[in-house]
């Protein structure tokens, strides 16, 4: 057996940086026939619940453990948001030009890259394509403040729950992640081409069963 080494030149990694975010209004039939680009993007949280320890006695000793279900959840943080996104806010045009708040909230999926870098290459290593399902957005806080000597735009914050979708095989879940290292270029370019469209055909965002078709 070879012995382990550590710190080897170009497997120095890391991850940084949210970019190139789609939203994906979900259709009557659950799926997200049409993406949108999200601009003014500045984070996008991934923050998992559940999954904690229930841990059971018999005999005056811990017998097992049982493991809850794990949640998905997170937050989106932007500048701004698309107009497809105000009905997925609870926002419903009126008239044009006016719109009503606290209106049934459209769920969504959403796509956005992160970069993988290392030691050797920097950002330009790779990148990972996060895929979430199943998204709806609570209400968030918009400030209003009076502009000054250091203004300050508004970066609102959404926090996101999710209803899991199938994954033929595996469990349910609400978050697929794509290793730009890991993946055929030619397959990865496969799932690209769904998530931010070509010259002929618009964007959308596949289901797993359908990523696995494309990457296999």
């Amino acid at each position: 057996m070879a012995k382990l080494k550590f710190d080897e030149l170009g497997k120095r990694f890391y991850e940084t940086g949210v970019s190139e975010a789609v939203l994906f209004p979900q259709d009557a039939s659950g799926t997200y026939p049409l993406g949108v680009a999200w601009n003014g993007i500045t984070a996008a949280n991934e923050s998992p619940s559940g999954a904690e320890a229930n841990d059971q006695y018999a005999d005056n000793i811990k017998y097992l453990s049982l493991t809850g279900a794990e949640n998905f959840e997170g937050t989106i943080e932007a500048f701004s948001s698309p107009a497809e996104f105000d009905e997925c806010d609870g926002m419903k045009a009126i008239v044009k030009g006016a719109v009503a708040h606290q209106q049934n909230r459209r769920p969504f999926g959403f796509a956005f890259k992160s970069i993988l870098g290392n030691d050797t290459k920097g950002n330009e290593f790779g990148f990972k394509l996060h895929l979430w399902y199943g998204c709806k957005a609570a209400p968030s806080e918009r400030s209003h403040a009076t502009v000054n000597d250091s203004p300050e735009p508004q970066n609102p914050s959404w926090s996101i729950s999710s209803t899991p979708v199938v994954v033929p095989g595996h469990k349910p879940t609400s978050v697929i992640t794509i290793d730009s290292t890991q993946v055929e270029s030619t397959k990865l370019q496969k799932v690209l081409d769904a998530i931010y469209g070509t010259d002929d055909a618009a964007p959308y965002l596949p289901l797993p069963e359908k990523v696995i078709e494309l990457l296999s």
